[in-house]
């Protein structure tokens, strides 16, 4: 049977879970009430698996049966491309040799797309659980396996997280195949390419790996292929999953990889040489390797006036300094270091605190915190009523506060203007970065004052200098100091004049645009 032993070879599956797996060892059976069985024993009788025979009046010796789960497939598509054509050929029945017939099936009948052979009954049930439909015939000891994918879904829609004034109002969704989608729809070149694996042993998760052939390091490439295929895992729900498994380091507050829900974003960084990861179920998608500085940009920055992104990059630089700094300076200055402020603020403030029975650090300890349970309190309440609560809340409190005189009216200012501050950044993990690092900086300015401040930046300094998100300097191209890319970092240069891409990252073509047009 030379058709079965062909169809025995390609059934071995189109993807590779991650970690190590069991071979399939159970063979398809030429009796098709034991696959049915066997099928329905695996997955106990669930009550959404369905089992449908079909028969052609062309062929009433020959018994199919369709397996498939019900919401991860299209009706329609089982109905009218499945089922109707095998119902309505009537050249079925022109063969009686199997191998033919199964060709015929394939080839020439069932329209649902794409169509491939399946050998084994752990590839069947596999097969099912991504949306297939698989089709039994008896007697053949071979199934096919039918595109057939659909159920309900989330349409693309405008961001949520990362919106811009100006540009795309495109995001991603939960179904992977439509965000690579997304992103060709940006990059028309074959040069684009996507690779797929199921990852987690429980889940079986697709995730998959975009880049720009000719442009992307081929080390970095190699690097994040291995990283992917290392990751041994029972379950991966969210893009944050494989984040923790592929970065360099655990243990640090700062981010070394970027999400977004962007495809303007993401086919951004894939033309300057970085990869991206997607993970069926989630709308964000994970970008590397990345520098310090790439959490301070947004695509809306690329879409207006040099100067004006420019003016709102130092925005965002500024905001995340006075984020980490502010309450620790003002804890260093009214414990320690009084006589660095004018006259007239010092006795304004020190009117201010006359009553206060805390400490600076414990007034800031307490508004901070509760500032930070009011936002986390804002983020998990119903959607109608999160914005009110968190501000309604938040001027009671503080009112409330300075009227029991426990807190003073310059550190309900202090807090507020810092909460301002963290929603500047685009980047969300980079804004919780600065909100960790804060509470570390308050308590060494409680401690030490200006010294405990300048020595917690140093430690911090030496930190993120060590840093590296797939072999790339996390500060560069600060240090290492690279003037090639100091055109896009604090400052964003015009278009014109950004003729290359990043250095750092290594690209394999370094050019933008030719030299021609200059």
């Amino acid at each position: 049977m030379v058709f079965r032993r062909k169809m025995r070879q390609a059934g071995t599956g189109s993807f590779a879970a991650g970690g190590p797996e069991a071979q399939p060892a159970t063979p398809i059976y030429s009796a098709i009430e034991r696959n049915i069985a066997w099928i329905e024993n695996l997955v106990g009788h669930s009550a959404d698996l369905v089992i449908r025979a079909v028969e052609s009046p062309s062929s009433q010796n020959r018994v199919l049966i369709l397996a498939y789960m019900d919401g991860l497939t299209d009706q329609t598509t089982i109905n009218h491309h499945i089922v109707q054509a095998i119902q309505q050929q009537a050249i079925m029945g022109t063969t009686d040799n199997m191998d033919d017939w199964l060709t015929l099936l394939q080839r020439a009948i069932v329209s649902s797309g794409s169509i491939h052979s399946c050998a084994y009954l752990e590839h069947a049930v596999h097969a099912m659980l991504d949306g297939m439909c698989v089709i039994f015939v008896d007697q053949a000891g071979v199934a096919l396996v039918a595109e057939a994918s659909g159920g309900e879904q989330r349409g693309v829609e405008e961001p949520s997280t990362q919106g811009v004034l100006r540009g795309p109002q495109r995001s991603f969704t939960e179904n992977i195949r439509t965000n690579a989608s997304l992103v060709r729809r940006i990059i028309h070149s074959p040069d684009l390419r996507y690779e797929e694996r199921l990852i987690g042993r429980r889940t079986r998760t697709r995730v998959g790996l975009l880049f720009m052939h000719g442009i992307i390091d081929d080390r970095i490439l190699q690097t994040v292929r291995n990283r992917l295929a290392a990751i041994d895992i029972d379950g991966v729900l969210e893009s944050g999953y494989i984040e923790e498994y592929i970065q360099e380091k655990t243990f640090t507050p700062f981010p070394t990889l970027m999400n977004t829900e962007r495809p303007d974003a993401a086919a951004g960084a894939l033309l300057e040489g970085q990869f991206a990861i997607m993970v069926d179920g989630t709308p964000f998608v994970l970008l590397g390797p990345v520098t310090f500085h790439k959490f301070f940009q947004s695509p809306e920055d690329y879409y207006q006036r040099f100067d004006i992104a420019t003016f709102l990059r130092l925005i965002r630089y500024g905001g995340f300094v006075m984020s980490m700094l502010l309450p620790a300076v003002y804890i260093a200055v009214t414990t320690f270091h009084q006589e660095t402020l004018p006259t007239l603020l010092l006795i304004s403030l020190l009117g201010q605190r006359e009553g206060i029975p805390l400490p600076a650090l414990a007034e800031a300890f307490l508004m901070e915190m509760t500032f930070e349970v009011l936002r986390e309190a804002g983020a998990r309440m119903p959607r109608a009523i999160g914005p009110a609560i968190s501000i309604v809340g938040a001027l009671v409190l503080g009112q409330a506060a300075v009227q029991a005189g426990l807190v003073s009216p310059a550190m309900i200012i202090i807090v507020a203007f810092t909460a301002i501050s963290n929603f500047v950044m685009p980047q969300l993990n980079i804004a919780i970065a600065a909100r960790l690092i804060r509470f570390a900086l308050m308590l060494a300015a409680g401690a030490l004052g200006f010294f405990g401040i300048f020595a917690g930046i140093l430690v911090i300094a030496v930190h993120v200098t060590s840093l590296k998100s797939f072999g790339v300097p996390y500060m560069a191209p600060l240090a290492p100091f690279v003037p090639a890319s100091m055109r896009d970092t604090l400052l964003r240069s015009p278009l014109r004049s950004m003729r290359k891409r990043p250095v750092v990252l290594h690209p394999q073509d370094k050019e933008r645009r030719p030299r021609e047009e200059e």
